[in-house]
């Protein structure tokens, strides 16, 4: 049982089939209470696009740039963001699970009741961003980067942050202590308050220059 309630997508109770194109069919870039069902939108470059209470699974947006994208009330379940651009994006009450999101731009973002399952997150960038009650469960998120972020009330439960940068960002009540890593960059002074295993405060400690006898 996790120690803080993420609020889950509230979605409609009746959803209409359709496909990702049909933003293009749209004066805005809106689409909302849909289920899109494999989807190919990969290598596209969309500005502000602003989704709502939809489901959308086995879809591919490879390399697309969703530059202010809006996201509220969403679940993604086994879509691929590899490389996408979401750059000061807005990302409320939204699940991601067994997504891939490999190199995905998400700096200067806003993130509110958000849940990432079981994702394959290496070399993400969310430099600059805020989070408020966001859990990042058993996903791989080697190498990415929270430099300068703002956490408040964010999980970390079972993942790899193996060489994660956390430069700049304060851990003071973030629990690390069910995730690995071998290396990690963080200051001291951030690291204050930050929730340890004891393993984990011995690899601190060594940084430290401390000799653990």
């Amino acid at each position: 049982m996790f120690p803080i309630k993420i609020d889950k997508p509230k979605l409609p109770r009746q959803l209409t089939q359709g496909n990702f194109q049909m933003i293009f069919m749209e004066e805005d870039p809106y689409l909302s209470n849909l289920e899109i069902d494999g989807s190919i939108f990969d290598e596209e470059e969309i500005d502000r696009v602003h989704l709502s209470g939809m489901v959308i699974k086995n879809s591919s947006f490879q390399g697309t740039s969703f530059r202010n994208i809006d996201l509220t009330d969403v679940e993604f379940i086994n879509c691929d963001f590899s490389n996408v651009d979401m750059t000061g994006a807005s990302i409320h009450r939204v699940t991601f699970q067994e997504c891939k999101l490999m190199g995905v731009q998400l700096p200067e973002g806003r993130f509110g009741n958000v849940a990432f399952e079981n994702c394959l997150m290496t070399m993400c960038n969310f430099s600059d961003s805020k989070f408020e009650k966001v859990i990042f469960q058993e996903s791989n998120m080697k190498r990415s980067d929270f430099l300068n972020c703002k956490l408040a009330k964010v999980i970390y439960d079972v993942c790899d942050l193996d060489d994660v940068s956390f430069d700049g960002t304060k851990l003071k009540g973030i629990d690390l202590s069910t995730s690995y890593f071998e290396s990690i960059l963080v200051s001291m002074e951030d690291l204050k308050g930050c929730i340890v295993s004891e393993k984990q405060a011995l690899s601190f400690a060594a940084l430290l220059g401390l000799d653990i006898r």
